[in-house]
């Protein structure tokens, strides 16, 4: 048997050295050098995949063994084009993909014949609607208001904005189209941590400045906050909200590089930083080392920003530690006008496998904690509370605001707006579509006029979907929804409501010391306002 298999794994190279041996001796008839060529080509590759200590297969299966990578590197893309369910999510499913397209587009999203979505399915969600419907209201009205009594200079926000993505991580033209689609919807764009680019600028629309622990676009020469600097930045009329990003959903409690070699001039005039040296963004920030701290920082962005509103980002991770943030609000009298909820399973940064299946609650669980966290420590009213986490459509915006959101951020959706096509290649810059990308030919794909309309266009038609969808609940504004207007399926017999699903606290429920709910109880004694520690046992 040995040697007809070495015969068989050999032969592909036998085969290359035989056609360039005969395509030799047939020189100088012009149709032999094609032929000497490639067989001599697949020869040399061949004794070089023989000799090469790397790769096994390729020692045992010259040749015909790197069909093995060429498969695996396409394997995705024939896999989501080809092979997968229209409702299987990898992360998103071509539902939701083509229903961003679609709308962006503005082009017809309605569905014939029925549902495709197996209704009897454990977890399958829906609406309950009313008897008593009520008008469509004008989606124009999906407004909230952020700022409490310290903000001077509240912002009306639009219940669905662009979530945080960085100049860096997307293309100059994917922040120019996001801008545009922004100004024309009169919607707000978060800049993500890398700061505000040129490109934030050139359509004006409404941005929500996101400073991380790198400080970039308000840092000294050595990364530590610069107040003078934020201030500057923070009168800009364009900027209407500060955010603070604690953590991120891609990748909760983790730093990050930027190689030197990535950053150009563009990029280091964003972030204030040094061009063609390493960017290190720290996994922590130096500004403040307690809860305490904490929300004396977020005073003093205030006071610095003139009044303007200022929150914080999170991915909930050690439920103590939120609740040391609550404890020290109420300690200092200092409270953010708002908080946005990262989920998990949010992210469009790159990030380790471990990190982005494994570290940081899911959304729903981390807003549903932090509503009642707020709610049992008497905060709720005082402090907005956005979410954001796999958000593409109006029944995705109804269910988190169900749970207690006030106002959605979308990334990816927002993404597939502009032309992304979930080739999860974008930490590569080589995105197909010109969005995750500085390379300026690829990005210049990317059609900025055209896509600034398909914003609009996905933002307003999304808005027109959810107000049909809570008008048929009889509902005319989205804060009016509630758990008791969303169903779970939980088994093949038996559906519940949001409300019988969940806990949801009392006003105050955990200042009395009443509280019987094992999680939140034992997780409030744990907090303190003074460290991000657990209370010391026994105290």
């Amino acid at each position: 048997m040995e040697p007809v298999l070495r015969l068989t794994r050999f032969t592909p190279l036998a085969l290359s050295m035989f056609l360039a041996l005969v395509a030799g001796l047939c020189l100088p008839a012009p149709w032999a050098w094609p032929l000497l060529i490639l067989g001599a080509g697949l020869a040399l590759i061949g004794l070089y995949d023989l000799r090469q200590p790397l790769h096994s297969v390729r020692r045992n299966y010259p040749i015909v063994g790197r069909l093995r990578w060429f498969f695996e590197e396409i394997r995705p893309g024939i896999r989501q084009y080809l092979l997968e369910d229209e409702h299987e999510q990898t992360p998103f499913s071509r539902s939701q993909r083509s229903l961003v397209y679609a709308r962006a587009k503005n082009e017809v999203s309605d569905r014939a014949f029925g549902t495709l979505v197996d209704v009897y399915r454990n977890g399958y969600e829906f609406i309950a609607h009313s008897t008593q419907p009520v008008p469509v209201a004008d989606p124009a009205g999906f407004r909230i208001r952020i700022g409490g009594d310290a903000c001077t200079q509240p912002y009306s926000a639009s219940i669905f904005n662009i979530s945080a993505m960085s100049f860096g991580a997307l293309s100059a033209n994917a922040i120019r189209a996001l801008n545009g689609g922004a100004k024309l919807g009169g919607f707000a764009h978060d800049t993500g941590e890398g700061s505000i680019s040129p490109y934030h600028r050139e359509h004006g629309g409404d941005l929500i400045w996101e400073i991380g622990s790198g400080y970039f676009g308000c840092r000294t020469a050595d990364g530590a906050f610069d107040p003078v600097r934020f201030a500057e930045q923070a009168a800009d009329p364009q900027v209407k909200m500060i955010e603070l990003k604690i953590s991120q959903g891609a990748k909760p409690g983790r730093g990050g590089i930027l190689p030197g070699e990535k950053v150009t001039a563009e990029i280091a005039e964003t972030r204030g930083i040094p061009i063609g040296k390493d960017c290190l963004s720290p996994a922590r920030h130096s500004a403040f080392s307690t809860p305490i701290e904490m929300m004396e920082f977020i005073g003093q962005l205030r006071r610095l920003s003139g009044g303007k509103p200022i929150g914080f980002k999170l991915c909930i991770g050690q439920p103590w530690e939120f609740m040391g943030m609550v404890k020290a609000m109420r300690h200092t009298g200092i409270l953010p006008d708002y908080i946005v909820v990262d989920g998990a399973e949010g992210g469009t940064g790159a990030a380790p496998l471990e990190f982005t299946d494994h570290v940081g609650m899911p959304m729903r669980e981390s807003l549903l904690f932090v509503h009642n966290t707020l709610v049992g420590a008497g905060l709720r009213g005082k402090i907005k509370v956005g979410a954001a986490g796999k958000i593409v459509s109006a029944f995705d915006i109804a269910t988190v605001m169900a749970l207690g959101a006030d106002w959605t951020n979308a990334g990816r959706g927002f993404m597939f707006a502009i032309g992304c096509i979930q080739s999860l290649s974008c930490h590569t810059n080589r995105c197909p579509a010109g969005v995750a990308t500085q390379d300026a030919i690829r990005q210049r794909a990317l059609v900025v006029p055209d896509k600034a309309e398909r914003v609009f266009n996905y933002h307003r038609n999304t808005m027109l979907a959810l107000s049909e969808m809570i008008a048929t609940a009889g509902l005319d504004h989205p804060n009016r929804l509630g758990p008791h207007h969303l169903v779970r399926r939980v088994s093949l017999t038996e559906i519940r409501l949001f409300s019988q699903l969940h806990i949801f606290l009392e006003e105050g429920e955990l200042l009395s010391g009443a509280s019987n709910r094992d999680f939140y109880s034992a997780a409030w004694r744990l907090a303190r306002a003074d460290s991000f520690d657990m209370m010391p046992a026994g105290v």
